[in-house]
């Protein structure tokens, strides 16, 4: 089963920056594939998260919080088509984020914006 890994805060203004894909290239035993510059990476090769959390860890310079899912995960994320209600627009940009922690509840997240700059 493959992996999806993401790296939180690397590569940002200058902070806790490296090569995804000269990482990647030292994790080839996994079969690791470096999607951009912002630290994500899919893992190909079966392997258990903890053991390839160690791996990874091991190989950056830095500390940094590590988030690992099962591929099988986001694929039901992406079949589910949460955004199919909603119009689709040029100026809307649609993103999924995904949180190092669990939540205690809920965040109040706002599905409408201000149609002006300035929220008036």
């Amino acid at each position: 089963m493959a992996l999806v890994v993401f790296l939180r805060a690397v590569n940002v203004g200058g902070h806790n920056t490296f090569r995804p894909s000269v990482l990647a290239n030292e994790l080839r035993e996994y079969d690791v594939v470096n999607i951009g510059a912002a630290g994500t990476f899919v893992v190909r090769k079966a392997v258990s998260q903890k053991t390839f959390r160690r791996e990874l860890l091991n190989r950056l310079e830095f500390p940094t919080e590590v988030m690992i899912c099962e591929g099988r995960v986001l694929a039901s994320v992406a079949a589910d088509d949460p955004f199919a209600s909603e119009p689709s627009r040029p100026d809307v940009v649609r993103f999924v984020s995904v949180l190092s922690k669990t939540l205690a509840g809920l965040p109040v997240i706002p599905r409408k914006f201000p149609t002006k700059a300035n929220g008036s």
